[in-house]
């Protein structure tokens, strides 16, 4: 495309793509209600992350190919996200351009955490017996992908949904992020806090079945939460943002032409853009990928890692291996008391040191968190209780502070990378929605990379967990020295006061 059609479909995005900068600024309880979905999001990413991947092996997934599972989640987000974006900064529903994405969005996670919860019992009314239950991984992995798609359905337009409505207040913009991150670390908390009980079925004794033992129905149970918290949250978010439809911003005319543009645009700012990126978000986008490779083999095996190396347990042989993954969710619940600590201090943070200082300093803490994580299995395997005795408590409570301390890195991944995108990419004459998609690109492809990678990784050093969180600490490392470089704080925007 010639340089001067090239600007004249960035201009004509601008124009077709962006709402106008609110005449005001958002109330803080506004955007508090707003972000308030965060949590019941996080509520399932929580009992997701600390319960599936052990649940995965139970139903008799082995460990090498229990990553493969995970798959789902980088692969719909990285067509899922994008083209939601896209949609939303085009939708003109009467309702808004984000908010329907949401409600659908929510509605898939409810559903499919119901399938979910029920895999077991539907697997044994199609016909599974015994200890092989093929029926039942077959429905957990749809309904484990359905909860994905719909995890990166919703997400993207919350995000711009923020975006719209802090406008080119990039302090407010921070901020909104800020309070995103705060809530997903309270919805982390109670899914981790409800993670680690393991009473649930006595509550609801009814979710106990033939086919769904007691463990199961803690997970069934723990679901059933996961849907009441979704349900309010989404509820408090979309009455509080009232947006206004796209339809009434524009012209017959520039709506129709936006149509006939829709699938070429969507094609061109994904991809054909990336020639117009600044340095600045350039390295932005390497950080977020190599903070992603850290990243996700620990939230695929946290408690794994609990139940398998520090517990020495092991998938339906005894006791050991469920104790450990509770212990784990319950370091979970510490680690998302940081996070929300953290996040209410993001803004003071940053603002004194800089976000790309910030940033760069909790990815080097947690290269130093994986390498503790290191220190400890080996201690662990040369102390000589696996396989005869509980852990001791000091290689317990070394876990459990580990698992604490990096929740001040999670917060600032949750919530820096999105404030910095989206300062720096407006200029290009993108929607909210697209720039979140184009960052999730630096998101899901690691992902992919670590859950196709870190089960063979394992296996070919004599399984466990060990060698993806070697990775991780490398990865980490690199991000944290390139954002202390890269990511001038000369750069940032200068903030402003808020009332």
């Amino acid at each position: 495309m010639p340089i001067h059609e090239a600007e004249s479909h960035r201009a004509r995005s601008r124009t077709s793509t962006r709402p106008p900068v609110p005449a005001r600024r958002p109330p803080l309880r506004q955007l508090l209600r707003v972000t308030s979905i965060a949590g019941g999001i996080q509520f399932g990413w929580a009992l997701q992350l600390s319960l599936l991947t052990p649940y995965v092996q139970e139903l008799g997934i082995p460990h090498a190919w229990a990553s493969i599972i995970w798959l789902c989640g980088p692969l719909s987000g990285l067509i899922v996200q994008p083209l939601v974006g896209h949609m939303s900064d085009r939708c003109k529903s009467r309702f808004g351009r984000r908010r329907p994405f949401i409600l659908i969005g929510a509605v898939l996670i409810s559903l499919s955490v119901l399938v979910i919860g029920h895999s077991a019992d539907i697997g044994w009314l199609l016909g599974d017996r015994g200890s092989s239950k093929p029926r039942a991984i077959a429905v957990f992995v749809f309904g484990f992908w359905i909860l994905d798609v719909a995890n990166n359905m919703t997400q993207g337009p919350c995000r711009a949904l923020l975006a719209d409505l802090t406008g080119k207040d990039h302090r407010r913009t921070r901020v909104a992020n800020a309070y995103f991150s705060l809530f997903m670390a309270v919805g982390n908390v109670l899914g981790y806090a409800t993670g680690s009980f393991s009473g649930w079925f006595r509550i609801f004794p009814f979710t106990v079945t033939s086919a769904c033992n007691e463990d199961c129905a803690n997970l069934k149970s723990a679901f059933y939460l996961d849907i009441i918290s979704i349900v309010v949250t989404t509820y408090l978010s979309i009455t509080a943002a009232q947006e206004v439809p796209l339809g009434s911003m524009h012209t017959v005319e520039e709506a129709s032409g936006e149509s006939s543009h829709a699938q070429e645009a969507f094609l061109w700012e994904l991809f054909g853009t990336f020639r117009y990126f600044s340095w600045s978000i350039w390295i932005i986008l390497v950080v977020t990928a190599l903070n992603w490779i850290g990243w996700f083999p620990f939230l695929l095996f946290d408690t794994d890692w609990m139940g398998r190396e520090v517990y020495g347990g092991k998938p339906n042989e005894g006791s050991n291996y469920n104790s450990g993954v509770r212990m784990g969710a319950f370091g979970l619940m510490m680690n998302s008391v940081i996070l929300g600590i953290t996040s209410v201090l993001m803004e003071k943070l940053c603002r004194k040191w800089g976000a790309g200082f910030i940033w760069g300093i909790s990815n080097i803490l947690m290269a130093l968190c994986f390498l503790a994580m290191l220190i400890v299995s080996y201690a662990a395997k040369h102390m000589g209780y696996i396989g005869h005795h509980l852990p001791p408590n000091g290689i317990v409570a070394a876990a459990l502070i580990i698992f604490a301390i990096l929740g001040f890195p999670l917060a600032i991944t949750y919530s820096v990378p999105y404030a910095l995108i989206s300062s720096r990419i407006e200029s290009l004459g993108l929607g909210q929605g697209l720039s979140m998609g184009v960052l999730n690109l630096a998101i899901v492809i690691p992902q992919v990379i670590v859950s196709v990678g870190s089960g063979p990784w394992d296996q070919l050093f004599g399984g466990g967990n060990s060698p993806a969180f070697a990775v991780g600490a490398v990865a980490a490392l690199a991000a944290g020295i390139m954002a202390i470089l890269g990511i001038s704080r000369s750069s940032a925007q200068k903030p402003r006061t808020i009332k």
